[in-house]
């Protein structure tokens, strides 16, 4: 548990980045056409001097030889892979048996099936295990290799529509460019609310008094006692601030990587787990720490007694505040990253700025320190408050992956369910009616205490509507949050107050047809599954009923979801296609194709963005993204609607 960030950021960089040529082999590749339907593959393996390729050997349990692996379902192995080249026989210092392997150089081949259509080219994973005296590695390696009389993918032409001029629109209304400033500010107060929550935990609240007390006496006066601690809480919010720097370095390299993180199902589940796992800390059970030896030597830094001195102890406060911080953190890390990084910086600012701010403001005016409670009972409440809130936020990161993956697993009522049971518990904590460690049979309950225990009961009862068929089960303030409407253990006609998406398209070459039989402009809605501003402009701006009938009336409406995981056929994939920013990427999922559609024609990677083209597929007005007011998002599809009437 020591190390849950240092996992999560290699997940991140795992996951994300392009396989690079491996020192200790390398491979070439080659293929030969036998039929219509059958290639051989001939893998030549170029092997670093000192190291030795394992063949195959069927004796050792678990030791592979050469695999290939295909992204394409119709390509089939004939039978195992055989090598041309002589292998040596040797005893192995590692698995202590003889063995087969090959030095210097190893040359294998394997004949493969292509069903369907023959592709122009194949994408081939190439993985061995080689090993140096009791030294083992596990290459990896991608390659591309040509198919004598594929067919390249027409899909191409289906990605970069020639008919968009995303800078000339046919009429200049809506806004140029979908801005986010709204967003910002919704993360960055986030970010600050985070950080006062944080403040109030049992790890940060005491240190404030002696935080600041420790500049008041060790400062030769109040001037440089004030500025010691304006320039700790600085330093603070500067730790929080460039711990995004990485991001905005991994979002040069690949813009859609923010989506790809924060709709991955591996990583939501590995945040599902980790926020489980900080919950049941926060209860009482155990502590989560960063490594001891961290803390010991960022703090002896600390008492350097100058500039360097003070922004040692700022990151000594955010290392041993980490057990208090971190499920905060990680909440706020999943929930922006799909803005981008600027969305990211923003939040962390807001939380570094709100655990700044007491450091700066109690050294101008110490006296205060006199004013604060005294730290005791009401800080391990507090932190059991926000287990609580950590199983909710949990079973978030659960839906996401569950809806992208289209498991069925948790569906809205199933999600509702489980909130309402964790807000039941929840004030049964607050009334003292279930005991969590450190809780003791007759202990005094406060007003306070008791005052958000009736909050927590009305909030439990504002959810209860939300397992329901009912035309209440659309909860307003949650919308965006839980599942859609239409994701429902009743089925897809549960949709009381959904609106459009009940009728949605999500075939755009369909839609095209359709909207040019009807002759009715083409609405593009470029959405996600886990799009929470997505959710609130179906839930609360479609089903307004001047929006709802003027789209229905108007318009042939195509939903494209960009992080939908459903994998294409093997016939519309796109091998290695070069974007207009000259990077390459392979399209195989249905997200990766209408992501690559958007990014592409509009100049967008966010969502929601909505988009109006005509018959002919030029684009009518200016894209718009989130736009929760109803007027001002009607009248924009009211001018889109006049332009293609002209």
């Amino acid at each position: 548990m020591k190390k849950i960030l240092s996992l999560v950021y290699f997940v991140f960089i795992v996951l994300y980045t392009n396989a690079q040529s491996d020192s200790v082999v390398h491979f070439k590749i080659s293929t030969k056409k036998i039929n219509d339907s059958t290639y051989t593959l001939q893998t030549e393996s170029v092997i670093a001097k000192g190291w030795y390729l394992y063949g195959n050997n069927p004796h050792v349990d678990g030791l592979q030889t050469i695999q290939l692996q295909f992204n394409n379902e119709n390509v089939t192995t004939v039978k195992p892979i055989s090598f041309l080249s002589t292998p040596k026989n040797i005893v192995d210092k590692i698995f202590e048996k003889q063995v087969n392997v090959f030095t210097d150089s190893a040359v294998a081949v394997q004949s493969i099936v292509i069903t369907k259509t023959i592709p122009a080219s194949l994408k081939i994973i190439i993985t061995a295990s080689l090993a140096k005296g009791t030294e083992f590695h596990q290459a990896e390696d991608t390659l591309t290799v040509a198919l004598q009389g594929g067919v390249q993918s027409t899909n191409t032409a289906t990605i970069k529509l020639a008919s968009i001029h995303i800078n000339e629109p046919l009429n200049n209304c809506g806004t140029k460019t979908a801005t986010h400033n709204g967003d910002f500010i919704t993360v960055f107060l986030l970010g600050l609310l985070g950080g006062f929550i944080a403040l109030l935990t049992p790890c940060v609240f005491p240190m404030i008094p002696v935080t600041v007390s420790f500049f008041t006496k060790r400062s030769s006066n109040k001037k440089q006692a004030i500025k010691n601690g304006w320039l700790y809480g600085l330093f603070i919010f500067l730790i929080y601030v460039l711990a995004s720097l990485p991001f905005h370095i991994l979002g040069n390299v690949q813009p859609e990587i923010f989506n790809n993180i924060s709709t991955s199902p591996l990583l939501n589940i590995i945040f599902f787990i980790i926020f489980i796992i900080f919950s049941i800390s926060f209860f009482g059970f155990f502590e989560i720490t960063l490594p001891s030896n961290i803390a010991t030597k960022t703090d002896t830094k600390s008492g350097l007694g100058s500039i360097g001195g003070i922004f040692f102890m700022a990151l000594t406060l955010a290392i041993v505040s980490f057990s208090c911080t971190g499920p905060i953190l990680g909440s706020l890390l999943v929930g922006s990253l799909s803005g981008g990084a600027w969305q990211l910086t923003a939040g962390l600012a807001g939380f570094g700025l709100a655990l700044a701010l007491p450091f700066g403001l109690f050294a101008v005016f110490p006296n205060w320190l006199h004013r604060m409670p005294k730290s005791g009972g009401w800080l391990d409440t507090v932190k059991k408050f926000l287990a609580f809130v950590e199983v909710g936020l949990a079973f978030k990161f659960l839906s996401n992956a569950d809806l992208v993956m289209h498991w069925g697993i948790l569906k809205r009522e199933t999600f509702f369910a489980v909130w309402i049971i964790t807000s039941t518990l929840l004030a049964l904590y607050l009334f003292g009616i279930i005991r969590l460690p450190h809780d003791y049979k007759g202990m005094k309950i406060s007003k306070g205490r008791k005052f958000v225990g009736v909050l927590t009961i009305i909030f439990t009862l504002y959810l209860l509507p939300g397992i329901t068929q009912s035309k209440y089960a659309n909860l307003k303030l949650l919308s965006g949050f839980p599942p859609p409407l239409s994701y429902s253990i009743y089925g897809k006609e549960n949709v009381h107050g959904k609106g459009l998406e009940a009728n949605v398209i999500n075939d755009y070459a369909k839609a095209v047809q359709l909207a040019k039989e009807q002759h009715k402009p083409l609405l593009i809605d470029f959405t996600g599954w886990a799009c929470v501003n997505c959710r609130k402009m179906e839930e609360n701006v479609w089903t307004q009923p001047e929006v709802y009938e003027y789209i229905k009336n108007n318009f042939i409406l195509v939903s494209l979801y960009v992080d939908d995981k459903e994998k294409l056929p093997a016939d519309e994939h796109i091998i290695d296609y070069v974007t207009k920013d000259k990077t390459v990427k392979d399209i195989l999922l249905v997200g990766d194709k209408w992501a690559t559609f958007q990014s592409e024609n509009f100049n967008q990677v966010t969502q929601p963005l909505y988009v109006i083209l005509n018959n002919d597929q030029q684009l009518i007005n200016t894209p718009v993204g989130y736009t929760p007011n109803a007027k001002e998002y009607l009248q924009w599809l009211q001018c889109g609607k006049n332009t293609f009437d002209k």
